[in-house]
């Protein structure tokens, strides 16, 4: 039966029609994705930071297996709502490979080290536009996710889907995240088929909180995989303990809800059922959504923009609470903090030498290392601006992993390095 929930519109390619089989047994959005999970960029999330770095213990979550749980959550979200919502029919769903595709793809622009290379990136490239994992998402699936200038030719409703923010780098005075880079002016003009966002949604949170409903979803199916994962892998590696959380407690003015929160996790953690418990606790986060009637920009052109996610409130407080502890008691321990500051480091000395190396004019005589591979050296140097040069250089440093990052350091800063093992 085929699903009326989504039209031409929706199914438009980003650089037209791909030319596919046409005895392909897939549908468009199954298509994307396939594209998605055979890539290297998909593969390489297997060595970059969830919270701790990848490779430090075997069982600690990466971005490759958090991208998996969320799309997981998200498909398990589309079930519940296509089944339940009296908004939705058998031939009127949301397509879960669609949300499926937006889950596995939505980190793919992430760099090494976490959400701290991004914050490094972000103030290296200022001067040439700014750095934005979102923002870097977007660029890999639209423009080089196959090679320098071949992108996956993404279905309209796959871009909408990853495109949590639609504000552009320099439309809001010292943007620290939340926008694309300038120059996907293209990609957000595909997004509305051409059409001007309204005066009512003005560039800032309003237009950035202005979403199709699969990338809700796919929003919400994050929020639940880090704010409950990263508080499994938080008390598996020793960082949230009781006496801890019990004095994180006692240092925040919390309601009773709060306290209540806190005290059942104090509970599974004295009782050792950590896993059983956020098992029990992602199944409840999945059911407390429902589909509710939109009405606004683009609604009249896609079904996308005509529902919104509703999550029960109280679910809704109990992931800030857990977000809240693993921020203080984690992401802000000393141990954690230390190796951000090593990863900033690491990336600003890469930065340094490949933009005094390929971004900045170089004088005329001067001596010339090749440090990029071929196809990125000859597309560098075809460019005619510092800033075409700097967001090549971005793209290099954002696609290494968290292992080739610190062997590219230790190949040009680490004298005792370098044997023909090291170059593996």
């Amino acid at each position: 039966m085929e699903n009326q929930f989504y039209e031409a519109f929706d199914l438009e390619r980003y650089e037209g029609d791909s030319g596919g089989s046409v005895d392909d047994y897939r549908t468009p959005l199954q298509v994307d994705r396939d594209r998605i999970i055979h890539t290297s960029a998909f593969r390489r999330l297997q060595n970059k930071t969830q919270v701790f770095f990848s490779g430090e213990y075997d069982f600690y979550r990466t971005r490759l297996t958090h991208s998996i749980e969320v799309a997981q959550i998200g498909r398990s979200i589309c079930t519940r709502l296509n089944r339940t919502s009296p908004l939705l029919r058998p031939d009127f769903f949301i397509d879960s490979d669609l949300v499926e595709a937006a889950c596995l793809s939505h980190d793919i622009g992430h760099p090494p080290f976490g959400h701290t290379g991004e914050r490094t990136l972000h103030r290296l490239m200022r001067p040439f536009g700014g750095f934005e994992g979102n923002a870097q998402t977007l660029r890999i699936l639209t423009q080089i996710l196959f090679g320098p200038d071949r992108g996956m030719n993404p279905t309209r409703a796959l871009v909408d889907g990853v495109l949590k923010y639609k504000t552009l780098f320099g439309e809001l005075p010292d943007q620290k995240h939340h926008f694309l880079y300038r120059e996907q002016d293209k990609a957000l003009d595909f997004v509305t088929g051409g059409t001007a966002f309204p005066e009512t949604l003005p560039a800032g949170k309003a237009r950035n909180g202005f979403r199709s409903i699969e990338c809700q979803i796919m929003d919400w199916a994050d929020d639940t995989a880090y704010s409950l994962n990263d508080i499994a892998d938080g008390i598996h590696a020793g960082f949230i303990t009781v006496e801890g959380t019990e004095r994180w407690a006692e240092s925040r003015n919390l309601d009773a809800e709060d306290s209540k929160i806190v005290a059942n996790l104090l509970d599974a953690i004295r009782r050792r059922r950590v896993e059983s418990k956020i098992g029990k606790k992602i199944g409840a986060f999945i059911a407390a959504t429902s589909l509710a009637e939109a009405d606004g920009f683009l609604s009249d052109q896609t079904n996308r923009h005509r529902y919104r996610l509703d999550i029960d409130p109280t679910v809704e407080k109990e992931c800030r609470v857990y977000k809240g502890i693993s921020l203080d008691l984690v992401f802000k321990s000393r141990q954690l903090q230390q190796l951000d500051r090593k990863s900033d480091f690491i990336l600003g000395r890469l930065f340094d030498v490949f933009a005094d190396q390929y971004i900045h004019e170089v004088a005329a005589g001067a001596e010339s290392f090749t440090l990029f591979p071929e196809e990125d050296e000859a597309l560098i140097r075809a460019q005619s601006t510092e800033t075409e040069r700097a967001r090549i250089v971005c793209d290099v440093l954002a696609r290494m992993t968290d292992g080739i990052a610190s062997r590219t350091y230790k190949r040009l800063f680490d004298a005792d390095f370098g044997s023909i093992v090291d170059l593996v």
